[in-house]
């Protein structure tokens, strides 16, 4: 059975079969039509497709790793090659219909560094991102315990004008989080969920003082019961 890598092929085919049967069409007009046998558009689209097929891995940059959860057969992560400094996560236009939307499917391109220097700190992230039709694309800081849950977590989704969405300009994006004495390691990084292009550079860690407040969302915990006959006002009111 062919697939859509065999669209020339399928193009000679059916210019020869119409021909056949007294309807001569172009090779350019073959090409439109086995297109739109795919579901696409035009040829333009599926050509695109065809080349996705063919892209090599991208280098990663030293002391950086793909997240454990990524399928990298989805997504390319690394180096972009055109880009000198610039780190590139997109999804593969040939899988694209294979990307896991509901279930919120995402590249990550991250880096996990000793928690040593930082404790008894805030921490500021920052990152400049660009993006070219993303779904979501956000940068993100944890810090976490030698065991347990992680101990303070931020990706900016919970913030207004926090994540990129569409295709920007290159935007700088910023995450404080606490340090507490129990941290033992800090992971951070970009990622893009669903499809489309995110690139990232700049990235830069320093100590904040405490008069520059964290970014992390609200507390996980209430202090006390609240609100439990649903009469205050909803958030975003």
């Amino acid at each position: 059975m062919h697939s859509f890598v065999d669209a020339k092929l399928m193009a000679k085919t059916l210019r020869q079969s119409l021909a056949g049967r007294g309807h001569a069409v172009s090779h350019s007009e073959a090409l439109e039509l086995v297109a739109q046998q795919f579901g696409l558009a035009n040829w333009n689209m599926l050509a695109a497709r065809i080349e996705a097929t063919s892209l090599p891995a991208l280098a990663l940059p030293g002391g950086w790793h793909v997240a454990g959860h990524t399928n990298e057969r989805n997504y390319r992560l690394g180096l972009d090659p055109d880009r000198p400094g610039t780190a590139l996560i997109e999804s593969r236009p040939d899988r694209e219909e294979a990307i896991d939307r509901a279930a919120g499917e995402t590249g990550v391109l991250m880096q996990s560094i000793l928690a040593d220097p930082w404790r008894g700190h805030r921490l500021l992230l920052t990152a400049k991102l660009r993006t070219d039709a993303a779904e979501t694309a956000t940068l993100w800081m944890r810090v976490d315990p030698a065991e347990g849950r992680y101990l303070h977590f931020d990706n900016l989704m919970q913030r207004p004008g926090g994540p990129l969405e569409g295709t920007h300009g290159w935007t700088e994006r910023r995450i404080v989080l606490e340090v507490p004495p129990g941290a033992a390691t800090i992971r951070y990084g970009f990622f893009l969920r669903g499809t489309g292009r995110v690139w990232a550079r700049s990235f830069k860690l320093e100590a904040v003082g405490a008069d520059v407040p964290t970014t992390e969302p609200g507390p996980r915990y209430l202090a006390r019961p609240t609100n439990l006959d649903f009469g205050g006002e909803p958030h975003g009111a």
